[in-house]
């Protein structure tokens, strides 16, 4: 089935029921389902073809929304642009995709040569004005849908091919697993970016009739109001939104009575963060872990699972999940090793790039270069990323666990641990800390702090405190930033 026939027949079936809303405005299903088909046909009319890349670069709301499912009613191959982004990305991303067009919000853009560029005006008039004949480009199950570009952490972002078996897929694993029971009369609050994992919630509330409420930008504060004032049933924050909003004067006391899922992923939370949400939002917090290449769907945490501290959950019903050592053999229970997957929802590979393709896919299953465990249950534990590990004295030392202690500490936002070169153990591990707002701590007493929660050899020898630390437009902690700055400074004496 194609997507756009899924946003036709909630259209028939929801009719003027509210579809989405951003800052007061709001859409029925028919004015979405009128509007997709409007900028659909217009992205034809205007010399894309069916396969065409189109790179879109809207903020938070609908119009961003409408474009997005026109091109999957167009037959085109979506490219998300970030505005947390800079030009030169903007411009490598287009390049690397060979976009052909680009829908942008009035940001000038030098870079490769395009068909069409489309601006706000363009998009206002198209999309509510003149016939809404259907747009229903047929498009193959393995044919592109989107290309997911990699958040960079660990070198030049890489567009990993998503077709229409991976949007299916994903829907299906939601429905199944993560978002249960979805109905008309909910309410999904994105406060996070819909071009990240945030949209991955659209798709699943629209066809079941939900409404999809869109903030335009973040602030903690008015996240609060907004859950409640909206009756909000679902939301989706990274965690480091969620660490800001239980810092909230209006946390406490807090009433959301119709919430039901708080989802989270993108990076690792600390159990002292996840603690405290738990306090201020109730037993509604799962934890979805997944990657650009298997979109938001390896494992999911449910809310009655929180209990399983530093556990990502348990592999979705449709997906399969194994820790497998350099040979790719799996490991024994317990023991670490590279997590891998497959199922439907995983990438076909990356665009352009056949040799690393096979060696993401190598053997039928997508290596995730993820370090991770598996219990006797089937509860997935992410140790770290295999690029970010330590090696000092010979040791593998992982980040995540440091970094988890160090943000026990009260006055601790958020920190990285990164290594730094040493004649004597290769490597010793160093931690960078920002504070939260108003907090004093000094470095003596954080590395105190860790000393007394890390084993010997995992302690850090030194520590910086930031104002803040670098981050992805994904909202993920940029560890390789943290460490050619830090290594930068130490060469400079």
């Amino acid at each position: 089935m194609q997507v756009g026939s899924l946003i036709r027949a909630a259209a028939r079936r929801y009719g003027d029921a509210p579809c989405l809303t951003t800052e007061g405005r709001t859409v029925s299903f028919t004015e979405f389902d009128q509007a997709t088909d409007r900028v659909g046909n217009a992205f034809l009319a205007g010399g894309m073809s069916p396969g065409d890349r189109v790179g879109v670069l809207l903020p938070n709301g609908i119009e961003g929304l409408i474009v997005y499912y026109a091109l999957a009613k167009a037959g085109l191959v979506r490219v998300p642009l970030n505005h947390r982004e800079t030009p030169p990305e903007w411009t490598y991303k287009l390049g690397d995709s060979g976009s052909r067009g680009l829908v942008h919000s009035g940001t000038s853009i030098d870079g490769p040569e395009l068909v069409q560029s489309w601006d706000p005006e363009w998009l206002e008039r198209t999309a509510w004005s003149g016939p809404a004949e259907p747009c229903d480009e047929p498009r193959d199950v393995e044919a592109p849908y989107r290309l997911g570009y990699t958040g960079g952490t660990t070198g030049r972002p890489k567009g990993a091919v998503l077709t229409m078996r991976s949007e299916h897929a994903e829907l299906a694993h939601f429905l199944l697993d993560l978002l249960p029971g979805i109905g008309a009369g909910d309410v999904m609050l994105h406060a996070a970016p819909v071009i990240h994992a945030s949209g991955a919630f659209v798709l699943p509330h629209l066809v079941r009739g939900a409404h999809n409420v869109v903030m335009t930008a973040w602030d903690p504060s008015a996240y609060l109001e907004e859950l409640q004032r909206t009756g909000a049933t679902a939301s989706f924050l990274v965690p480091t939104m969620i660490a800001m909003v239980i810092d909230e004067p209006g946390a406490d006391g807090l009433q959301v009575p119709r919430l039901r899922r708080l989802c989270w992923g993108a990076a690792s939370m600390a159990p002292s963060v996840s603690e405290r949400a738990q306090e201020v939002f109730g037993q509604v917090l799962a934890q979805t872990y997944g990657q650009a290449e298997a979109p938001m769907a390896i494992t999911v945490l449910q809310p009655d699972e929180q209990d399983r501290v530093g556990s990502a959950g348990r592999p979705y019903t449709l997906v399969e999940v194994r820790v497998v050592d350099e040979e790719d053999q799996e490991v024994p229970t317990g023991e670490s090793g590279e997590v891998v997957t497959r199922g439907q929802h995983v990438m076909s590979g990356y665009w352009n790039r056949p040799e690393a393709s096979a060696e993401a896919l190598r053997g039928g299953w997508l290596h995730t270069g993820d370090i991770g465990r598996m219990d006797h249950e089937g509860f997935l534990y992410l140790v770290d990323r295999r690029n970010d590990v330590i090696i000092s004295g010979g040791s593998n030392i992982y980040p995540r666990e440091i970094e988890d202690a160090l943000t026990g500490h009260p006055a601790v936002r958020e920190a990285a641990v990164v290594g730094l070169p040493s004649q004597r153990w290769g490597e010793v591990v160093h931690a960078v800390v920002a504070l939260r707002p108003g907090a004093q701590a000094s470095s003596d007493e954080l590395l105190a702090f860790a000393a007394e929660r890390v084993a010997g050899y995992k302690r850090p020898r030194s520590l910086a405190v930031w104002d803040d630390l670098p981050k992805s437009p994904a909202n993920k902690i940029l560890r390789r930033q943290v460490r050619d700055a830090e290594r930068s400074r130490l060469e400079q004496g």
